[in-house]
């Protein structure tokens, strides 16, 4: 039986976003809430997204018994791992069909529409994946302790440590590093307590400081930025062995980190066509 609505959810670490269309495609209504990452927070996640559904449904007029015409397409952040996607399509939802990707994975099918490609996201954390129009390879996105190599987060801790190297004597202090001790009173126990409750979200904060160093030619900042950037072309060189058509890099740290990528991997970028929602909603009518 043909459904005759479509959502797709777009559930990463820091904000949930859902799309609502009828089965010709037009845009009903959209709805933003909070984080929704399966591995930080199953259950969390899953009511998050269920409810920034059920806010696009509000918007656009629709009763929520309508759910059950409708077919959902759900990326989250947390679900390459496959344990955590399966639970999502074992819960009892009330959709008439429920498909699970990763954040990532939609934002691939998003940013090429559907045919082969690949993306990289670089924000507060980092993960890529290729597309060969029938599966994905992803590469990354095993959290702030074990991966997120190339992203915001990473990039603020790097500084952070460089911080209380210049703090002791060992680096040599620059405004940067000076302005980062200053966040706290210059007190390397007060970073360290801070330390110890500080989520991925918190390092990134650091990260438009760092850029902004590094364009001031900041030594420290010039450093770490060029740090990331080894980081992340030598995920995009990964991607663009693998990957059978374009590549894209996506985002808070992919505009910034452009000028400081090598000219021979920058000329081979590409824009995304569309965001990771219609990514979704590919995944959905698909």
């Amino acid at each position: 039986m043909q459904p005759d609505y479509f959502v797709g959810v777009d559930g990463g670490g820091t904000r949930c976003r859902a799309r609502l269309t009828d089965k010709k495609g037009t845009i009903l209504a959209e709805a933003c809430l909070g984080a929704a990452n399966l591995f930080s927070d199953f259950n969390g996640a899953l009511s998050t997204a269920m409810s920034a559904v059920e806010q696009t449904f509000y918007n656009a007029g629709l009763p929520l018994s309508a759910l059950s015409d409708t077919v959902a397409g759900f990326g989250f952040a947390g679900a390459n791992i496959t344990e955590l996607r399966h639970r999502v399509t074992q819960s009892v939802l009330p959709f008439a069909a429920v498909h699970v990707a990763s954040d990532v994975e939609i934002a691939c099918l998003g940013a090429h529409s559907g045919s082969p490609g690949a993306v990289l996201i670089v924000g507060t954390g980092s993960q890529g994946a290729a597309f060969d129009g029938h599966h994905f390879h992803a590469i990354g996105g095993w959290g702030f302790n074990l991966g997120d190599q190339g992203s915001g987060a990473i990039l603020g801790r790097s500084a952070l440590r460089s911080a209380l190297l210049a703090h002791d004597n060992i680096l040599t202090h620059t405004p940067l590093t000076r302005s980062l001790m200053a966040h706290f009173s210059d007190s390397p126990e007060t970073l360290l307590n801070w330390s110890l409750s500080a989520r991925p979200a918190d390092w990134g904060r650091f990260a438009p400081e760092i850029f902004q160093a590094a364009q001031a030619s900041d030594p420290q900042g010039l450093t770490l930025v060029s740090q990331l950037a080894e980081d992340i072309d030598l995920m995009l060189n990964w991607l663009l062995k693998a990957c059978q058509g374009d590549v894209a890099l996506m985002g808070g740290i992919a505009k910034p980190i452009l000028p400081y990528l090598p000219t021979v991997t920058r000329e081979r970028l590409v824009s995304a066509k569309a965001d990771a929602l219609q990514g979704a909603l590919r995944l959905a009518t698909q």
